[in-house]
């Protein structure tokens, strides 16, 4: 690990030196080029790398053809905004093991790579296990590998995080 940017930061959010070591969590560097993808379900404009915008756009359009909406909840995230997530929790008076839990530290979120989505349909609570309920897990379940994305975390992963049948990632 870098020593000035991650040392600090983990030492600034009360992460634990060893993070990532047990279980072995990989780190992930954040992408230089980013394209627009259109706004998320609160408005903010999302992005990923071009490859995979490229293979969103051709995702939602096929699953439109069947009905099926998919909404951008978060692509990409630099470290530092996945530092003020962690931040904010901190604020809010949780404690940092149970941040862990559910937002990976800086540097080690899919979501530097610009190849990650966290995807909500209408009518379920999005970043929540009620998308696996929906229609449009299914048809993710049953298709995304086509367009290059996978479940990164479903039940009991290796990694030790949570179930998110909401987060895509699109490996090269």
């Amino acid at each position: 690990m870098a020593h000035n940017l991650y040392t600090d930061l983990f030492a600034e959010l009360g992460i634990p030196a060893d993070y990532g070591v047990l279980p072995p969590m990989q780190r992930y560097k954040e992408v230089r080029e980013l394209q627009d993808i259109g706004q998320n379900i609160v408005g903010r404009m999302q992005q990923l790398a071009p490859e995979s915008a490229r293979a969103w756009h051709a995702m939602v359009r096929a699953a439109a053809n069947d009905q099926i909406t998919l909404l951008p909840v978060s692509g990409f995230r630099s470290v530092e905004y996945q530092a003020m997530l962690i931040r904010k929790k901190l604020n809010a008076g949780q404690r940092i093991d149970d941040i862990l839990k559910v937002n990976v530290a800086p540097g080690f979120s899919q979501h530097h790579t610009g190849n990650a989505m966290d995807i909500a349909t209408p009518g379920y609570k999005p970043l929540s296990e009620e998308f696996e309920e929906s229609p449009a897990f299914e048809w993710l379940s049953a298709n995304a590998y086509e367009y290059g994305f996978s479940l990164s975390y479903p039940r009991d992963n290796n990694e030790g995080v949570i179930y998110e049948p909401w987060h895509w990632y699109r490996s090269n």
